[in-house]
């Protein structure tokens, strides 16, 4: 395929565009742009349709400006929420923006000179405006009654809620950027999600009416389950980004655990695998020899190597590894700090479990009610010290069993495991 929005139809990425030839403006190179508002310190699964549709503008040669909203974040947008956001401090937003700013160094490819990508924040030209010089300048071009005509405000005036000033101007400001972007980088396409026609299209009127020119608008689906739900939400909160606030080994995780009715749509939304290849997988999965989860750990590792890189990837795979009841893993410090974010885990002194029988630690720290239990799994095989099997009811915790000097990873039959934390008092 030669043409971007041919390659976005066929992986699913494709919802609307602002006119039927749009492809004619694809088949030379092009300045795009889409938007993120720095709402958090991190952007979330959510987010990566829009960050893998960027990657794939540069594969074609075309230039991707992120705008990163610094000014827009202050404000907030009212697209697919049926509650005003709550508004951030200035220097959380500048905090935000900061963290934000360095998902893409990860994933967007700044070593293209012919498409470098290029980060921009409408906070720089944003808040230096005038309030009744952009009234004047600006606003007057918006007609009230097309502005209550877009889906977002609708939805919002007719609820009990309702929508303050604040977030009914918002769309004035997103279009104010795409203004900008024109006339001062000469960005001539806006992506966004389904929710944002209503903001693309009023940047569109914009140019037009302020300019005499004609620019372009195209939409893609948001990330949602074969039940109509959005990706990206666990029982802990969001599928974050940031390895700050979700691990590579989480990350990693969720992704394996991905419904086989959702697989295969996120490999051909969310990676560059060849489609060819990605039909092979939906067809083994068919076959009555095929493996559980083989499908999910190859999107699993596409995806975070492309977030985390490949050390995040590698780290991840190692303390799946480690984690796997009864693995034979090498263990180091390193891996089990990874798993102790998400294994149960106790700590214990030094004094407490040096020197002391395994059977005695395994029900000083819950994993087994009794003695007479420990005893009993043990001659079934199922006691587990460091992923090794315990067979000797006396067997004593010597210095020489701890992990980096400080970690026993102990486990229960297949799935039961504990990282204990030893700590020097």
């Amino acid at each position: 395929m030669t043409n971007l929005l041919h390659c976005l139809e066929k992986r699913g990425l494709l919802e609307a565009a602002t006119q039927e030839n749009l492809h004619e403006i694809f088949e030379k190179p092009t300045k795009i742009y889409l938007g993120f508002d720095p709402t958090a310190d991190s952007l979330h699964l959510g987010h990566l349709v829009g960050i893998i549709i960027l990657a794939w503008c540069q594969k074609f040669g075309h230039t991707p400006y992120v705008l990163i909203g610094g000014a827009t974040g202050r404000v907030g947008d009212p697209s697919g929420k049926s509650v005003e956001r709550p508004l951030l401090l200035d220097e959380e937003i500048r905090k935000n923006v900061a963290s934000i700013r360095k998902h893409f160094d990860t994933m967007l490819d700044f070593s293209n000179v012919k498409a470098k990508p290029e980060i921009v924040n409408n906070d720089t030209w944003l808040s230096p405006l005038h309030f009744l010089d952009f009234l004047r300048d600006v606003g007057k071009h918006f007609r009230v009654g097309n502005m209550l005509a877009k889906e977002s405000v609708r939805s919002r005036i007719n609820s009990e809620e309702g929508m303050s000033f604040t977030e009914f101007s918002y769309q004035i400001l997103q279009a104010y950027d795409f203004y900008h972007l024109f006339k001062e980088k000469g960005v001539c396409v806006e992506f966004g999600g389904s929710d944002q026609w209503g903001n693309i299209v009023s940047g569109i009127d914009l140019i037009r009416k302020l300019c005499g020119k004609q620019v372009f608008g195209v939409t893609f689906p948001l990330l949602t389950r074969s039940d109509g739900k959005k990706f990206g939400k666990t029982e802990s909160g969001a599928v974050w980004l940031s390895p700050d606030k979700l691990s590579p080994y989480q990350f990693y995780q969720y992704l394996i655990t991905i419904p086989d009715a959702d697989v295969t749509k996120m490999m051909r939304m969310l990676t560059f695998m060849e489609l060819d290849e990605i039909a092979e997988y939906e067809k083994q999965m068919q076959k009555a020899d095929y493996i559980p989860n083989t499908v999910q750990r190859r999107l699993a590792e596409e995806l975070t190597r492309f977030v985390h890189g490949e050390e995040g990837l590698q780290a991840a795979q190692r303390a799946t590894q480690a984690a796997m009841p009864g693995s034979k893993a090498v263990l180091d410090a390193s891996v089990l700090e990874e798993v102790i974010k998400d294994m149960p885990s106790c700590e214990m002194s030094l004094e407490e479990v040096i020197g002391k029988k395994f059977v005695d630690i395994i029900v000083k720290v819950d994993l087994l009610p009794s003695k007479a239990e420990v005893l009993r799994m043990m001659k079934n095989g199922g006691m587990l010290l460091n992923n090794n099997k315990i067979e000797d009811p006396q067997r004593i915790i010597e210095k020489e069993d701890l992990v980096g000097g400080q970690y026993l990873l102990l486990g229960v039959g297949k799935k039961k495991k504990l990282l204990l934390h030893v700590k020097k008092l």
